[in-house]
């Protein structure tokens, strides 16, 4: 399949045309996904809530990180309610030549691609997926969400996704203290965050990534 990298740890990542970019570190899809997204967003709020955790991601892609976010509701019994955009979904043939499932050791990751959009479906008792086909600038929710994945491409492809009014959209529908966490550290971001309406933290980044970050809403 013409779009299909394996990065470093393995695991697979897919390549856009449109923009020159891959979904994912080349220095692995699977390490950061867990080290950015779970470990430092998703865990430490998962681990101590009482009532259902909503997360939202910018950029569905090819599912990893809602597929490593439902096993871990799973895992701990605690629920998720999961809302992702994705303005151009990759295709059934791609979902299925992905690694995921042998790399993380859980299986069906080609539901979460074959559920329906734009519906609340319960993927498992602990978590509850809505896909939106539609662009972040066109989105709109009466949902607070308590975690953020923002994983567009990089500010140089996608300059637009990266900007003041942007992040104050998402810090409207984020509780006070919820976190975004993101794979770009550049300056520009971090002033853009900011001014949105977060403070921002730099953590060390997965593997020879120096830096990534975490937002708390103020």
């Amino acid at each position: 399949m013409e779009r299909l990298i394996v990065t470093e740890d393995g695991s697979h990542s897919l390549y856009s045309a449109q923009y020159n970019q891959q979904y994912h570190s080349l220095q692995g899809a699977l390490i950061e996904a867990e080290h950015i997204y779970i470990n430092l967003g998703l865990r430490p709020i998962l681990e101590n809530a009482d009532s259902p955790v909503f997360v939202f991601e910018m950029g569905f892609g090819t599912g990893l990180n809602a597929f490593l976010t439902w096993k871990l509701a799973d895992l701990l019994q605690k629920n998720i309610y999961y809302v992702a955009v994705e303005a151009f979904p990759i295709s059934g043939d791609e979902a299925s030549s992905l690694n995921y499932e042998t790399l993380s050791g859980h299986s069906n990751l080609i539901a979460l691609h074959d559920c329906p959009w734009s519906v609340d479906f319960p993927i498992s008792d602990h978590f509850t997926l809505n896909k939106q086909h539609i662009k972040l600038e066109d989105f709109t929710t009466t949902n607070n969400f308590d975690v953020i994945y923002y994983d567009a491409f990089d500010p140089r492809a996608q300059p637009e996704l990266w900007e003041e009014e942007i992040f104050a959209k998402i810090a409207a529908f984020t509780n006070t203290e919820g976190v975004l966490v993101t794979y770009s550290s550049k300056g520009i971001v971090k002033r853009a965050l900011r001014a949105g309406g977060f403070r921002v933290e730099r953590h060390k980044g997965p593997g020879r990534k120096t830096h990534v970050l975490k937002a708390i809403k103020i």
